[in-house]
């Protein structure tokens, strides 16, 4: 007999264990699997910190999604006893007509929040950490801060499972098929059956979805942590916030103060494409000097000796906004997965919204931005980051 389920969702990082658990509170039958036991350091959900923020630069349509991320959080630290965010605000650093500040401002200002404008000055003289340029400017929002991602996947899991959910773990998906009437589900082991499929396997996502063609790219990431070399005490999350820097017109690089394991730091993108499961892993010393070099330029004090680094994954739409939708030939599989970098912090609110799409067949939120849109001309790097495209 096959084992039957309301829903399946294949993939139980940071979306797919949030949508377990919003599924299983609402009282579905939920089989989550996963090739790995997630929590885990293969994909696109650990590295022991990720920024949360408000005022967000990418697009202000985000910013309904993340202030519902933000109560859910709370609500998921309350339910689980786990602490999983500590609010440190936040610096969106760059010049005033750059990506990073206008689009942080662009989404601010029409939405209401707190924010305030900092000269580079200001900026050096209150979070003396930090040394922007003097052609640089700062949008400072109060409510950023930090989540940390393990411990929010392991809670979402364990609350789900609590709820009745079956959680099938190191049980990699070979295939998958649909039909009117239901979704089949095929591992090495196992056939499962469900009325709905979601895929939420994140750089593994094309090998579920072939037929689509997805021009969905797995880009290699390192996150660095080094050890101040002086003025540690103001690295505090007391007194450094997170910060976002755009730089020399078209990079960027974020950090985070000093949580007891030296200041992470690391580019947002520029990453070599990869395959997922032959990602170079090993950390090469060209990388650390490059990491040591902005340091050097614009967090001086935090540029002292490597203490770790790992590599983690990007998977990244051509436009960098996220792919939240249906499969064109099956409606009953949702496609909730890439993010482009900058997902996790929604992770919360979008297994919320998926629970409801597949419970309501709606959602209070506009998804037009993360329809399946592929197929029309890929932008240039620069255009990929800028919000006015979004």
């Amino acid at each position: 007999m096959v084992e039957s389920f309301d829903t399946i969702i294949i993939g139980l990082g940071a979306m797919g264990s949030s949508t377990a658990y919003h599924l299983a509170k609402a009282g579905q039958r939920v089989l989550g699997l996963d090739r790995f036991t997630p929590p885990h350091p293969f994909g696109s959900s650990h590295g022991q910190t990720r920024i949360i923020r408000e005022a967000y630069f990418e697009h202000p349509s985000y910013v309904p999604l993340v202030q519902r991320a933000y109560a859910l959080w709370a609500e998921l630290e309350e339910r689980s006893g786990r602490p999983l965010f500590v609010k440190t605000g936040g610096l969106m650093i760059g010049p005033p007509d750059g990506v990073v500040f206008a689009g942080a401002k662009r989404s601010a200002e029409p939405h209401g929040l707190a924010h305030e404008v900092l000269t580079a000055e200001e900026v050096r003289r209150r979070f003396p950490a930090l040394q922007p340029t003097e052609d640089m400017m700062a949008i400072a929002e109060p409510r950023a801060g930090i989540l940390f991602p393990e411990a929010c996947i392991a809670a979402h899991l364990e609350l789900a499972r609590k709820q009745g959910a079956k959680l099938a773990l190191e049980e990699p998906v070979v295939r998958w098929k649909a039909s009117k009437e239901d979704v089949r589900v095929f591992t090495a082991h196992s056939e499962f059956g469900a009325s709905r499929l979601v895929l939420t396997a994140g750089a593994w996502l094309n090998s579920l979805v072939p037929e689509l063609n997805l021009p969905l790219r797995v880009e290699r990431q390192v996150l660095f942590w080094f050890k101040p070399i002086a003025n540690s005490a103001a690295f505090g999350v007391d007194r450094c916030p997170i910060h976002i820097w755009q730089f020399d017109r078209d990079h960027f690089f974020y950090g985070f103060p000093d949580l007891g394991n030296g200041v992470k730091v690391a580019r947002h993108h520029e990453g070599e494409t990869s395959a997922p499961d032959s990602v170079r892993r090993e950390v090469s010393r060209n990388e650390v000097q490059e990491m040591s070099g902005l340091l050097q330029r614009f967090i001086p004090d935090a540029a002292g000796p490597l203490l770790e680094s790992t590599v983690c994954l990007y998977t990244n739409t051509p436009d960098t906004h996220f792919l939240i939708d249906a499969h064109p030939e099956f409606s009953q599989v949702l496609i909730v997965s890439p993010c482009s970098g900058h997902g996790f912090k929604f992770s919360s609110a979008i297994g919320e919204l998926v629970a409801d799409l597949i419970r309501k067949g709606e959602t209070r939120y506009d998804l037009r931005l993360f329809k399946n849109r592929f197929g029309t001309a890929h932008p240039t790097p620069r255009e990929l980051l800028d919000p006015s495209n979004g």
